[in-house]
């Protein structure tokens, strides 16, 4: 693989820096105007409910959501546009529509809000694009990753009443289909071709054992 593949593009800081920026600008608003934007999350089974496809990722119940939520998901699209920047943005445009959808069917009744079921997606497909590829550096990038996110494995359970454990499982489980559907798009292992030498073989016999040129060679007594 070329290291061409892997060099900063435009696009691997601008658009993690505006994604950030739009989630802080959002929370802004509804706190300094006294709004709830809550109404506008995904609510399951309930056609209005669908909007929050679209608006869910950028509205948070409060600072430490918003704080929690805010370095994974930078970290994750950084390496998202920078290892995979050709496929980046339709990956995250897809997968976000594709887990909110998954959510709308699978999740309680109650407005599901917040950018984590797309960080889970973003964990999932970085970590197992890396390993469906087989390219040392992109399996590097996945044990990073699992060394910094590791423990977010939990969270797709049920195991706090608050927490959208099921936006959290769509994420996981949109990321691993996309890893799958995207494994031969992007960055790929680098193959070697080897070429024949015909001069270089026929120093060799059929068993492999070296035979020096004719004006090298000893002559018999």
């Amino acid at each position: 693989m070329s290291d061409n593949q892997f060099k900063t593009k435009k696009g691997t800081f601008i658009i993690p820096i505006l994604a950030l920026l739009a989630i802080w600008v959002v929370y802004i608003i509804e706190i300094g105007f006294g709004f709830n934007f809550n109404k506008f999350g995904i609510y399951p089974n309930n056609i209005i409910g669908l909007r929050g496809i679209l608006f869910s990722p950028f509205i948070h119940a409060d600072i430490k959501h918003l704080l929690n939520n805010s370095v994974p998901l930078f970290v994750m699209l950084c390496s998202l546009y920078y290892f995979y920047h050709k496929i980046a943005t339709k990956v995250l445009i897809l997968g976000t529509l594709v887990l909110g959808l998954l959510t709308w069917f699978i999740a309680r009744p109650a407005n599901h809000i917040g950018a984590s079921g797309v960080i889970y997606f973003l964990v999932s497909f970085i970590f197992f694009s890396g390993i469906f590829r087989k390219y040392y550096r992109l399996i590097a990038l996945s044990l990073a990753v699992v060394f910094l996110y590791g423990s977010m494995i939990w969270y797709v359970l049920p195991i706090e009443e608050s927490i959208s454990w099921e936006g959290h499982l769509s994420g996981f489980v949109t990321g691993l289909v996309f890893a799958i559907l995207f494994k031969k798009v992007g960055p790929q292992p680098e193959t070697f071709e080897f070429t024949s030498n015909e001069e270089f073989e026929n120093l060799f016999d059929e068993n492999g054992n070296y035979i020096p040129p004719e004006e090298f060679q000893q002559p018999e007594d």
